[in-house]
Formats: C-alpha cells, structure tokens, sequence
C-alpha cells in the first residue's frame, strides 16, 4: 500500500543517493510524500499530497546534501483518506514527557476497537495516524501512573504489547522513532529488508541498491539505536495474510489506473479474483 525507508546510525550520514532512489518508486505509489530529519528534540518533517516524481518542493530538497543520524521517508499508496497533506507520513505526537514519537506506516488496520475513537480527534483520515495517537496515549496513561518518564526499557515492552496485539488481522509494517530509539515491526513477508553497514542501519520496503540488503526479523518488534539492535520482543504468530474481502475493500480504494499495479502486491489471490470475475 506505501513504501517506508529509515535510517539509524551512529554518525551522519548522506542519504541522497538512497532517497533518490526510494522515491523513484512513486510510479506505484502517487498519492504523496513525506520526508522527517529527526533527533532527540524534535522532527523536521516536510511532506506534499503529490506524486514525489513530479515534486518541485522535493526536487529542491534533494538537489542538496541531506546528511543525517536519523530519518524516515514514504511514499503513499492510498487505502484510506484523500490526497492531502494531513494524510501524508510522516505523523509526530509530543508525549507528556516532552518526547517527539514519528511514525511512517504500510498497511491497513480493518479491525481494532481501541482505534476508532481516534477518528474525531485525528487532524487526517487515516489508520496510520490513529495507530501514533493511541500509542502516545498508552505512553501517556504508563507515565502518569508510574508519575514518571518511562525508561528504554519500559518504552519498548509497552511498545512490544501494543503492536504484537495490533498486528493480529491487520497489515501492520510501521517505523517509530522516540528522539532515541527506533521500533520496527513487519508481519507482511518479505516486504521490509535492511543493509547494515559498519555505523549506520539502513531500512527500506525494497532493496535499494546491489548491496547485501537482508529481511528485518519478521512478527516481531526490534528496537534499535545508532544504527545497532538494542531490543528483539517475542516472536509472535500474527503473520498477515490478506483475505479476498480485505483484498476487494482495497481494490475499491483506487483508481482503475492502480489496481494493475497490485498484481504484484497480492500476486495468486489477485489473479484467482480476477479470474473468477471474469468467468461469472
């Protein structure tokens, strides 16, 4: 449905080459961009409901320099929400501990009760939004019971939880990033890999490059800090497979245009449901 890159690493790094190359891939995603520099105070994001392609605004971004510890870029394939720039990734919420969490999201939440009172309060219309809301939230309640900042530790275990229990029946391939951490999660194989280099961990929904891109660790939450694996939670057995109804309410989402393109996204079930239409 999107496509996510981050990086994470120990020293700055310049990412042009690799951001260029992400969002070559805007053909199949058209519906817009975002682009976060982040650190430990704050997220510099800038994003466009457009197609990256055709983006002056990123043109001009990527036409400098762009050297960082920590990013998040996305390309958007809309299943949810209209073309707009409150619907585009990266999302940020300040928690009450003077935390700046970021989000970048690919996939569809179809059922998760503790979400959808997030639907009046969200600035967009998308799943990906309320899943950053309800998450700063739990943060929130955590802390002001404890009458504390949560540690690193605490932060990953809860972070654990949440997603483990929201990955059951939705596609669920996020990125977070808490001004120190970064929390990965995939649970849709083969579709989130990374490359390892000697002081910075690069990550991206399709390899980048020639180089030894590896799968991130699938149903489970990984937490990492200056480009090292820090947290592994639990395995679990939410492996998201999509079922033909979930298939047609997002076929329903796009213009005739783009459904060829999720040929390649859903493969067999897309070619048994159009053969079975064809045939009626």
């Amino acid at each position: 449905m999107c496509e996510l890159f981050g990086v994470s690493s120990k020293k700055y790094v310049e990412i042009n080459e690799y951001l260029e190359k992400f969002y070559s891939h805007s053909e199949e995603h058209p519906h817009g961009w975002g682009l976060a520099i982040m650190d430990e105070n704050q997220s510099i994001i800038q994003k466009q409901p457009v197609k990256a392609s055709q983006s002056e605004e990123l043109k001009k971004l990527l036409s400098k320099p762009i050297s960082v510890k920590n990013a998040f870029a996305h390309i958007r394939l809309a299943t949810m929400g209209y073309m707009d720039s409150f619907n585009c990734h990266p999302f940020i919420k300040i928690d009450n501990a003077g935390r700046t969490w970021t989000l970048i999201h690919n996939g569809t939440i179809f059922e998760y009760e503790d979400l959808k009172s997030y639907v009046s309060k969200q600035l967009g219309e998308t799943d990906s939004e309320r899943i950053l809301l309800y998450i700063v939230d739990q943060i929130n309640d955590l802390q002001d019971e404890l009458e504390r900042k949560l540690n690193p530790e605490e932060c990953f275990k809860l972070l654990d939880n949440i997603i483990t229990d929201l990955s059951e029946g939705n596609k669920l391939n996020v990125m977070i990033f808490n001004g120190e951490f970064m929390y990965i999660h995939t649970n849709y194989r083969n579709s989130l890999y990374y490359l390892k280099t000697e002081d910075t961990l690069f990550i991206s929904t399709r390899p980048l490059n020639d180089e030894n891109w590896r799968l991130i660790p699938f149903n489970r939450v990984i937490g990492i800090k200056d480009g090292e694996l820090v947290f592994e939670g639990k395995k679990h057995n939410h492996e998201y497979l999509i079922t033909e109804d979930q298939l047609n309410f997002i076929m329903e989402q796009l213009s005739p245009s783009l459904r060829e393109s999720m040929k390649n996204n859903f493969g067999e079930l897309y070619y048994a449901k159009e053969y079975r239409h064809n045939n009626q």
